[in-house]
C-alpha cells in the first residue's frame, strides 16, 4: 500500500513511519520544513515539502503521490497554543480530505484526541457527544477535533483514532520533555483531574492497524484512566523528582474507554502508564 503521512515528522509519525515500512508499506511523508524532511528520508520514507495550510501544495502532493491510503497526523504542540493546534485541525484537515477527493483516495486516518467530553464519572465511549459547552479555550480545541473528525467521516473509508495522552520518547513526557522537567522542579501537581494516557508506540501501532479497519471513531487510549493523585506520584519517581504537591484543579476530567479497539484486535504493548512510564 502506498500511504501518504502528513505531519511525518512530528512525534507519531516519527513512531509511525518505521513500523508502516517493516510492514511493507510504501510511505511519502509530507512535512513543512527542511529539517523535517532529512526526518522523514531518515526514517526510510519519501519525503515531500508542502504546508498544510496551503490548500494548492497539499492538493499537488497527493495527487503527485497517487496514494491508496491517507494518514493524518497533523499537530503543532512546539509552542503548547492550542489555536494553532485546532487551525491544523480544521484547515490543514480540511485541505488533505479535499486533496483526497480529488485525487480518489477512500482510505483516510486521522488523529484526534479524547479528552473532549464533558467531565463525568462514566467512562466515556465513541458515541458520547463532544463537549461543545465548554469554556473558552478549551471550546476552541472541541471545535477544531469537531472540524477534523467530519471532514475525515465524509471520506467512505474514513477512521478517526481519539487518543489518549501521548507518552513515551519525544513527548511531553519523555525523560527530557516538558513536563518531565516540571515534576523534577516540584511543578507537576497531582490533582483530582483523571487522564486516559497511550504510550507512543502503543499509538503507532493502532494507527498501522487502522488501515485495515472498518470505518468509524475509535478510541486508542490504555486500561488504567487515573486521577493526577494516582499518576503523578508515579511519574516523578520514574522521572528522579519530588514527590508532588496534592491540590485540586476544579476539574474532575473524563476516564474513556477503549473496548471498541480492543474488540477489532488492538493488543496493548503498554495496557498501564504504570509500566509505560518507566520506558520514557
Amino acid at each position: 500500500m502506498r500511504i501518504f503521512v502528513a505531519g511525518a515528522s512530528g512525534v507519531l509519525g516519527r513512531a509511525f513511519l518505521p513500523l508502516a515500512i517493516t510492514a511493507g508499506h510504501e510511505v511519502i511523508g509530507m512535512t513543512r520544513s527542511g529539517q523535517g524532511t532529512q526526518t522523514v528520508e531518515a526514517l526510510g520514507a519519501t519525503p515531500v515539502l508542502a504546508d498544510a495550510l496551503d490548500r494548492d501544495q497539499v492538493a499537488q502532493a497527493v495527487a503527485k503521490a497517487r496514494p491508496d491510503a491517507i494518514v493524518d497526523l497533523l499537530t503543532d504542540l512546539s509552542t503548547g497554543n492550542s489555536a494553532s493546534n485546532a487551525l491544523l485541525r480544521t484547515e490543514g484537515t480540511r485541505n488533505l480530505v479535499d486533496a483526497a477527493r480529488m485525487a480518489a483516495v477512500d482510505r483516510f486516518v486521522a488523529e484526534s484526541i479524547s479528552w473532549i467530553h464533558a467531565p463525568g464519572t462514566a467512562p466515556a465511549d465513541e458515541d458520547e457527544p463532544l463537549d461543545l459547552d465548554a469554556a473558552e479555550p478549551r471550546r476552541t480545541t472541541i471545535l477544531g477535533v469537531q472540524a477534523l473528525e467530519n471532514a475525515a467521516h465524509e471520506r467512505s473509508q474514513g477512521i478517526v483514532l481519539r487518543f489518549g495522552q501521548l507518552y513515551g520518547n519525544g513527548t511531553w513526557y519523555a525523560r527530557n520533555g516538558r513536563f518531565a522537567d516540571a515534576v523534577r522542579a516540584g511543578g507537576l501537581p497531582a490533582t483530582e483531574t483523571v487522564t486516559s494516557f497511550v504510550h507512543v508506540d502503543d499509538a503507532a501501532r493502532a494507527t498501522l492497524l487502522a488501515l485495515g479497519w472498518p470505518a468509524g471513531t475509535w478510541n486508542i487510549v490504555d486500561d488504567e484512566p487515573a486521577p493526577g493523585t494516582d499518576w503523578v506520584p508515579v511519574f516523578a519517581r520514574a522521572m528522579d523528582g519530588p514527590d508532588p504537591l496534592v491540590t485540586r484543579s476544579g476539574d474532575a476530567g473524563r476516564p474513556v474507554a477503549n473496548g471498541r479497539a480492543r474488540a477489532q484486535g488492538l493488543v496493548l504493548q503498554y495496557p498501564s502508564w504504570r509500566d509505560g512510564f518507566l520506558t520514557s
